[in-house]
């Protein structure tokens, strides 16, 4: 394991935050992009429901409602995809 060196001036949290950043670049993006690709599907999916209970274009409404549920399902797996893998081991 690589010890900081004295010569850089960085305290230990600096260096323990960049070595983090690191090993995995770009989380807090990642991280990002999964709450607002999330919060968009939920709206949709918010959307798509009532649509679906008023009985409104059932023949798309009905797909719509499929898909914005998978797009929250696929952002909630990847993001706790992304905590787990953020664990130390």
């Amino acid at each position: 394991m690589v010890e900081p060196n004295p010569k850089t001036r960085l305290n230990p949290e600096q260096y323990a935050r960049l070595k983090a950043e690191i090993a995995a670049p770009y989380r807090g993006l990642r991280q990002f992009i999964y709450i607002g690709v999330g919060a968009s599907g939920f709206i949709g999916a918010f959307v798509f429901f009532f649509r679906v209970l008023a009985g409104r274009e059932l023949d798309s409404s009905l797909p719509n409602l499929a898909l914005q549920l998978g797009i929250v399902a696929l952002m909630a797996f990847l993001w706790r995809w992304e905590k787990r893998r953020q664990l130390p081991k």
